[in-house]
């Protein structure tokens, strides 16, 4: 199982970007989804999740600017984040629960990070 994340950037202060997530190779299901972030020197910190039915937990620091989505169809998800501050330059990760087959636990899996760099 891969997870690919992407959409990271450069971006100045009250700007917008959109990450995603595309998860692949061989599962039978997936469950909570969603992304955390590091920076150096800090613990990772949780960003958004976005359960199987849809049920959404946010950090503080999005709180009320970052938003989560996925496509169950297309084993994405998705990170709008929005009014951009330069504390949120971060490394973003992103991270699924997954069942790799019928009669296994789910496990958490790691995307590798994609960098996002708030100018001021």
């Amino acid at each position: 199982v891969q997870l690919q994340a992407s959409g990271g950037g450069l971006v100045q202060a009250g700007g917008s970007l959109r990450l995603s997530c595309a998860a692949s190779g061989r599962f039978v299901s997936i469950y909570d989804v969603g992304w955390y972030r590091r920076v150096p020197g800090n613990e990772r910190e949780l960003v958004a999740r976005i359960g199987s039915d849809g049920n959404t937990n946010y950090g503080v620091p999005g709180l009320g600017r970052f938003f989560i989505a996925r496509d169950n169809g297309k084993n994405n998800w998705y990170l709008q984040m929005n009014d951009l501050k330069p504390d949120d330059t971060a490394e973003y990760i992103c991270y699924a629960k997954i069942r790799p087959q019928w009669g296994r636990d789910a496990s958490d899996r790691w995307g590798q990070g994609t960098q996002v760099t708030v100018s001021s």
